[in-house]
């Protein structure tokens, strides 16, 4: 029983969110809003961050994330830095003119409501052609299917692990690379 509202591609997520307002405010619809809603960091706090904590035996000291929502980033931060402080937490974003699905620079007008800079350490940038060619690689290194947020995330951890001796670094595979198939990203 849903409608279905189909946004310009050329216009991006933040004409989709601004559509998606507009229809609220007009009482035409309802938004979940993933880049708003508390639940979205608190399922990581509870989830994801515990998760690490417990695989790595409490040894991890950087923890990198693309950033998107940044519900993951944001959860996961808050329940690795309750343990130890002295946790680098590590912020990927797109480089200037990079398309990276799933993985964000917001203006300040469409920046997350959950989104807290100060839980975040260093932002690092990441190419469009290093994350696709990362993602690639984990394909056929690791026989991880994933998307390129997941690649730009694994692409700065690597370059971490050549800078950093006796680190324990954890990046997130966060989407599948299966909805990525017809688009030429995995071309063999």
């Amino acid at each position: 029983g849903a409608e279905l509202v189909l946004t310009p591609k050329d216009g991006g997520m933040e004409l989709a969110r601004d559509v998606a307002e507009r229809m609220r405010n007009e009482g035409q619809g309802l938004i979940l809003d993933q880049f708003g809603n508390p639940d979205n960091p608190q399922a990581h706090c509870e989830g994801t961050g515990p998760e690490i904590w417990r695989d790595t035996a409490g040894t991890i000291t950087h923890f990198v994330s693309s950033m998107g929502t940044t519900g993951t980033i944001m959860g996961t931060s808050r329940y690795l830095k309750s343990q130890n402080p002295a946790i680098q937490i590590v912020g990927v974003q797109p480089e200037p003119g990079s398309q990276i699905p799933g993985i964000r620079k917001w203006e300040p007008e469409y920046l997350p409501k959950i989104c807290d800079f100060s839980r975040i350490d260093r932002l690092e940038l990441v190419s469009q052609a290093e994350a696709e060619d990362t993602v690639r690689r984990l394909a056929r290194e690791e026989g991880i299917l994933a998307g390129p947020s997941s690649g730009g995330a694994l692409a700065v951890a690597l370059k971490l692990s050549e800078q950093l001796e006796n680190a324990v670094i954890v990046s997130i595979v966060c989407d599948r690379g299966d909805r990525y198939l017809s688009t030429g990203l995995f071309p063999d």
